[in-house]
């Protein structure tokens, strides 16, 4: 049977990754996620699970490492600092293919920054930020509802594939209450991990999990075996929202809580005559691009909105392929546009004045 609370952002990650069938949980508090641990803490002992505040963000990452490698559903998260700390053993995981969850509630930056929401991580999270070629998926929930439900197949996602999810957030979502429905019965999916370093007691061969292969050829197939995961990923795991994009004159493109502002702005625009679409990628990796492809053909421009200096514009021009003009509306620090900037950055557009 469905229960509904009210519940901030942050707690309904914790409490999804429970219902999720995690049970080991590390960390290091960082603003403004800190309300995950402090949930975790007080949750995982109650249910048999295993809560560690680490003595660091490097820490942390590492002792998630070895959870994953004997099978366990397990996570972390921090904010934007803190992931960059973590960045080096993502890289290691990736390459031992260890199915993890990891979330990031954006802040400010560059460096410390502030404590505001912002969407600068993008980069980070989509194009590697550690070293090496992988990839991890990125899922940017919009909605509390939707941190719920995107954190539980996080982990379904994780274990299908082995590999590491991120959930990417940012402030205004960790901090934010809103109304949430949990579902009677989650969709767990049960995998088998017979790759687990779970202790052979001499029955099988020992399974080893590492990141490193110093013989050229043996790297060469573990690169070609992830980037065929990869493609796998491209083809199953892709999702967005295409929102009243039908005979637009512009189509907006927006995640997370940006994406709540332009519905809005679709209404303001609406009421002066202007025809106003939204395509929200749900998934940063992979990212979307036969949505975008699909409504080239319909608006006059396309607009990204983000709370960066212009990072996902980058690969909605790549969709775009030059078909289209692609225009960018940015804002930084902490700050957030209002619906009236964004109208008048459509109402600009179709002036015919360049971004």
């Amino acid at each position: 049977m469905a229960e509904r609370y009210l519940m901030k952002g942050n707690e309904v990650i914790a409490e999804a990754a429970v219902r999720a069938g995690c049970r080991h949980y590390f960390g290091y508090p960082i603003t403004p996620q800190t309300e995950i641990a402090h949930y975790m803490a007080k949750k995982m002992p109650a249910i048999g699970g295993v809560f560690v505040q680490a003595e660091s963000e490097v820490a942390a990452i590492n002792m998630v490492y070895g959870a994953a490698g004997a099978g366990a559903r397990v996570m972390t998260s921090s904010s934007s600092p803190g992931i960059s700390l973590k960045q080096e053993c993502i890289s290691y995981m990736s390459c031992a293919e260890l199915p993890a969850v990891i979330v990031n509630i954006m802040r400010c930056g560059p460096g410390l920054g502030g404590i505001l929401a912002a969407q600068a991580d993008y980069f980070q999270a989509v194009k590697g930020g550690g070293h090496g070629d992988y990839h991890m998926v990125v899922l940017a929930p919009n909605s509390v509802q939707e941190l719920y439900e995107l954190t539980v197949e996080a982990f379904n996602i994780a274990d299908r594939y082995r590999n590491i999810v991120m959930i990417l957030g940012d402030g205004m979502l960790g901090q934010m209450m809103e109304a949430v429905e949990f579902f009677g019965t989650e969709n767990v999916e049960t995998t088998e991990k017979p790759w687990a370093t779970t202790g052979s007691k001499l029955a099988r061969e020992r399974n080893i999990i590492t990141s490193i292969d110093t013989v050229p050829e043996r790297l060469e197939a573990i690169n070609n075996r992830l980037q065929a995961k990869y493609r796998e990923i491209k083809e199953r795991e892709t999702r967005a929202e295409a929102y009243r994009c039908e005979g637009a004159d512009v189509i907006i493109t927006a995640f997370g809580t940006v994406s709540r502002i332009v519905k809005n702005v679709i209404d303001d625009a609406e009421k002066e005559g202007i025809r106003v679409g939204l395509i929200r990628p749900i998934s940063l990796w992979p990212f979307p691009v036969d949505a975008i492809r699909a409504h080239i053909p319909t608006p006059k421009a396309f607009l990204s909105v983000e709370l960066n200096a212009g990072q996902m514009v980058e690969d909605v021009r790549l969709a775009v392929n030059g078909e289209k003009p692609v225009h960018f509306l940015g804002r930084t620090g902490g700050m957030a546009p209002t619906q009236a900037e964004i109208v008048a950055k459509i109402k600009e557009i179709l002036g015919g004045q360049t971004s």
